[in-house]
């Protein structure tokens, strides 16, 4: 495979070339544990999800790393308001991110290390930097001295000079720079801390990164993702960390992706405005999938407006795809390595030209009219479904629900109640079988030869 991503890093689109092509390594920012993720969140969820089956589906060996930051001082804020235990509250946050991630359609990280338990190598990491002179102690705190290492600011595109002289907050007594960034801060009774060298303390949310992808994949992997907004400062101090402070000096990640902003209903996403979605709460209302389609539409780089009509939209075009499915449900698929949808996502995962390929192979299937035909159309369109993570039910089940659902044994026999009243001539009661279905959101679909198909509306 000829895979070309965006490096951030390079600013320009690049061939990947991986370290070790039998052991592909892929490092992603997760969530911070104290609330229902929001749709922001969700799209570098999907993004990376499509890079990890891509990867998957091109190299051996591929190993994916997603972490849980479950010490943050916005969790103990949160645990304090909600007079819970910040483990209660990082247990059942966790909890249903994963939950939400699965409903989406992501694949589980291969790891997915919690902060928490990587306390000891970030403190080896701190005690690398004091050493080689690229961190202080002071006050109870230890802190990244930016000025020790010439690079600093070059791989987020900023002047250091014009970092220090645009600090808008009071610089800390205790910082040599105003552009210093903790790596440790003290903790007092009432805060989660440990015994470190420096005083009983905790992690700045920078070093934690470093430490867990070190662990995990070591001191240099193929590529580090995450969200436009995390560059800076987040992904400049893990860069200025990493390669100041690893054990071997080898560098850090070798390419860089990051997925562009989101904007909900054409504005800033925001609780004031209304427009403020947790995956949680749009799950009650649209299939993880019509999310997960949403987010495919555009280009990873480009900015998304997400609106909840979008949604209904991919709802609709899931329906068409499902249905499209369901009338080849006994032929089998032919799949083939060479595909448009497989093209568009090795150039820069282009999910948006991805999804054009994809609605082409469905028309394709809707008009095969040949075995041979329906087959290879069938192929690329279950191919293009497990590489975007989209189409992954059984259609009877996208239509229907689970075979568990208590009323589907009472729909099928209202269905053929009216198809008994059709055969008798009794429009009536045909019609009145189908309005009570209507009713209940039962949508029928009348095919040649007699045979009616229903789904869920």
């Amino acid at each position: 495979m000829s895979l070309k991503i965006y490096d951030t890093a390079r600013r320009e689109k690049v061939a990947f070339e991986p370290i070790d092509a039998n052991d592909v390594r892929l490092y992603v920012c997760g969530p911070t544990v104290y609330d229902y993720i929001h749709i922001g969140n969700a799209r570098p969820l999907v993004v990376f999800d499509v890079l990890y089956r891509l990867l998957k589906a091109s190299y051996p060996s591929v190993k994916y790393v997603r972490n849980i930051t479950d010490v943050d001082d916005k969790i103990n804020a949160r645990a304090r308001e909600n007079g819970e235990s910040i483990r209660d509250l990082t247990e059942r946050t966790n909890d249903q991110f994963q939950s939400d991630a699965k409903a989406i359609g992501c694949l589980e990280p291969d790891v997915q290390p919690r902060a928490t338990e990587h306390i000891q190598e970030m403190q080896d990491i701190i005690a690398r930097l004091i050493a080689r002179g690229h961190a202080y102690a002071a006050e109870g705190h230890v802190l990244f001295d930016t000025k020790s290492w010439d690079d600093y600011g070059k791989f987020a595109n900023k002047d250091l000079e014009e970092l220090e002289a645009g600090a808008r907050v009071e610089v800390a007594p205790y910082k040599k720079n105003a552009a210093d960034f903790v790596l440790w801060k003290p903790s007092d009774d009432d805060t989660p801390g440990w015994d470190s060298p420096w005083g009983r303390g905790r992690p700045g949310w920078h070093i934690e990164c470093s430490a867990m992808s070190a662990k995990h994949l070591g001191e240099s992997f193929d590529i580090h993702g995450g969200g436009l907004d995390l560059i800076f400062p987040h992904h400049q101090n893990e860069v200025a960390q990493s390669c100041c402070g690893n054990e071997a000096d080898r560098g850090f990640a070798k390419y860089w992706m990051h997925n562009g902003y989101l904007m909900s209903e054409g504005e800033k996403m925001s609780k004031s405005l209304g427009n403020f979605y947790t995956v949680h709460e749009l799950l009650e209302d649209f299939p993880g999938e019509a999310l997960r389609l949403v987010i495919l539409q555009t280009h990873y780089r480009q900015p998304l407006d997400f609106s909840k009509d979008k949604l209904r939209e991919a709802k609709a075009m899931l329906d068409r795809m499902y249905g499209a499915l369901r009338e080849v449900a006994d032929v089998e698929a032919v799949i083939t390595d060479s595909d448009p949808v497989l093209d568009a996502l090795t150039d820069d995962v282009n999910t948006a030209k991805a999804m054009a390929a994809l609605h082409e192979a469905v028309g394709d299937l809707n008009k095969a009219a040949t075995d041979a035909d329906k087959a290879a159309a069938k192929g690329r369109v279950e191919l293009a479904g497990r590489l975007l993570g989209i189409l992954q039910q059984d259609p009877e089940a996208w239509f229907k629900g689970d075979a568990g659902d208590d009323d589907a044994g009472e729909i099928e026999a209202l269905i053929q109640k009216r198809a008994d009243a059709k055969a008798a001539k009794d429009f009536a009661t045909a019609d009145a079988v189908r309005d009570e279905l209507t009713a209940r959101g039962i949508v029928l679909e009348d095919k040649p030869g007699g045979k009616t198909e229903w789904r869920r509306s």
